[in-house]
């Protein structure tokens, strides 16, 4: 697998984002995803703001949210997932171990 043919810009994410989702748990292939920096500044996941961590940032793309990390001048996505489910239990357990 080529890594340039892996990267993606974020308008290909919203327009893909269940097939991109399908293909990240079939394959577990890493995913690079460009200009998430215009969007950086998107808003806190609320479940995560209601125990005051404000290190996680989401953007919305129905049915999906992707909850990302700035660090420095890094974007990681921690996970692509689907809204419709119990977020506050999950994001707290998947991202505090809870």
């Amino acid at each position: 697998m080529k890594l340039s043919s892996q990267i993606k810009t974020i308008s290909y994410l919203k327009a893909h984002a269940a097939e991109i989702v399908r293909n990240l748990s079939e394959q577990g292939e890493p995913l690079v995803i460009t200009q998430i920096r215009e969007s950086a500044t998107r808003g806190y996941p609320k479940e995560l703001l209601a125990i005051r961590l404000r290190e996680y940032r989401e953007i919305f793309f129905k049915p999906y949210r992707v909850i990302y990390r700035v660090i420095a001048e890094n974007v990681y996505i921690m996970m692509i997932v689907d809204d419709r489910r119990d977020m506050q239990t999950f994001l707290q357990r998947r991202l505090l171990g809870a």
